[in-house]
């Protein structure tokens, strides 16, 4: 109930509760796509603002992961440690095998996937700052930038349009995951090989 009015009031706020909710919503605090369909309300309302109001989303979210990149680095091993088994681990296991591909995929989807672990992960396993924020910067560009388009171009279809396609999002994370896995394991293949003939 108190995060349903905090999300209410955050949405009755314009666009700094665009920010406030894509910091929050970065940062932790579950609140599932509400932040989408705010950004895409707003792009149907006023599409001349669209990317304006997804700049904002951008801007948001890349501070509020960073808070939670950050925080994990200081405090995350603990968490990871004391989450040694279970979907935690198995989440850590794929963060180990694929680096920053498992925070790209969920970060660029508009699809209930577990991007907060790897984020946490990232931080915790001493990830690069400047290399998250790359991954996050992109993904957040093509995913909220997509929406306001969408917005603007369908208007207040957009959301319905976001549900009928759940599949089809589904489907292309998977084939995303697999091929930017593949790139990985064939990049590891290669450095290991440049260093036997070394």
């Amino acid at each position: 109930m108190l995060l349903r009015n905090l999300t209410n009031f955050l949405v009755a706020a314009g666009p700094w509760g665009l920010l406030a909710l894509a910091f929050l919503e970065s940062s932790g605090m579950p609140i599932p796509n509400a932040l989408d369909a705010y950004l895409i309300f707003l792009a149907v309302k006023q599409p001349n603002l669209a990317y304006r109001y997804a700049a904002i989303a951008v801007a948001g979210s890349a501070i509020g992961n960073t808070a939670l990149f950050l925080a994990a680095r200081h405090g995350g091993r603990r968490l990871l440690e004391r989450t040694e088994h279970g979907r935690a681990q198995r989440f850590r296991r794929w963060f180990e095998r694929f680096g920053l591909v498992t925070v790209f995929v969920p970060a660029l989807l508009p699809i209930p996937m577990p991007l907060k672990i790897f984020v946490i992960c990232a931080g915790a396993l001493q990830s690069r700052l400047t290399s998250f924020l790359v991954v996050i910067f992109v993904a957040r560009v093509l995913r909220y930038f997509g929406e306001a388009w969408l917005g603007v171009r369908l208007g207040l279809e957009s959301t319905a349009f976001l549900r009928q396609h759940f599949r089809a999002f589904l489907a292309a994370a998977i084939l995303l995951f697999v091929l930017l896995s593949l790139l990985v394991v064939a990049n590891e293949r290669w450095r290991g090989r440049r260093a036997r003939v070394r």
